[in-house]
């Protein structure tokens, strides 16, 4: 597995697939028994020093926010990496606030931590990640149980940090958000490797989202019904996210097509393109 700098890449598989396991090791937080994890060429080393640099360049989010939570409030939990890292005080608090104001939390510096709420405990972890500066982000299920709205608040986050040149790297169940999101996928299967390429090379290959438990995206879904109806030309790029399907649908006016719609489909496609 190799992973380009600044992409933004999704680790798919069911459940025990080992994609948090994965994660684990490129932490540092577990050390492999066979192979090697390599970072900016260099292979990882496993002294105190040498984990300490690796962590400074790769950060890990847990799945579940109370894993990484500890401190007794907000700020103190953001600034533990920093400080742990013998950082002066100025620095530690101009990462902090930084990371505060990245993720939205600063009017929470001052709570409590076991008083947030799930969303909150979520962007708080983050930032605490964010006070490390560190190159590559880990995200092991970010967006797990968090209502819609929050869902779209954190992605919004993610492509701020995308487009601030982090690499990352996110493990999902939500088939629709990895592939309207990623750039690269790669599918792990019992801890191995069994497919990697780009979202549409994944997510069309029927066969192997049913070897893995994997379903296919619901803009695919659609695509692929609308073109098996004569509504969509094949040649027509596969759309990655909902918008795109309804532009395409909408290409059909000057196409010569719209004759071929129902009223109510042609008539829903246009509604919802423009809402």
């Amino acid at each position: 597995m190799s992973i380009p700098r600044g992409r933004k890449v999704v680790i798919l598989g069911a459940n025990g697939a080992g994609k948090s396991t994965l994660f684990l090791h490129l932490n540092g937080i577990l050390r492999p028994k066979s192979g090697r994890v390599l970072v900016e060429g260099q292979e990882v080393e496993y002294s105190r020093s040498h984990l300490s640099e690796l962590r400074k360049k790769v950060g890990i989010i847990f799945q579940d926010p109370d894993q990484q939570l500890f401190s007794v409030n907000v700020f103190q939990d953001i600034s533990f990496g920093p400080m742990n890292l013998k950082y002066p005080r100025a620095e530690v608090k101009r990462r902090v606030e930084q990371a505060m104001e990245i993720t939205r939390v600063a009017d929470l510096q001052g709570r409590p931590t076991h008083q947030l709420s799930h969303g909150q405990k979520k962007r708080v972890a983050i930032a605490g990640v964010l006070a490390m500066d560190p190159e590559v982000i880990i995200l092991d299920e970010p967006t797990a149980s968090l209502e819609p709205c929050l869902v779209e608040e954190m992605m919004q986050l993610f492509e701020t940090l995308h487009q601030a040149g982090k690499t990352l790297i996110m493990s999902t169940h939500d088939m629709d958000l990895a592939y309207g999101w990623a750039d690269l996928c790669f599918v792990l299967n019992q801890g191995r490797v069994v497919a990697h390429g780009s979202p549409e090379e994944i997510f069309s290959d029927q066969p192997l989202l049913r070897q893995n438990n994997l379903q296919q995206p619901w803009v695919l879904k659609v695509r692929e019904k609308l073109t098996a109806m004569g509504l969509l030309a094949a040649s027509i790029c596969p759309p990655r996210t909902e918008a795109q399907l309804f532009a395409a649908m909408n290409c059909i006016d000057s196409s010569g097509m719209k004759s071929n719609l129902s009223p109510e489909l042609y008539l829903a496609s246009n509604t919802t393109a423009k809402s």
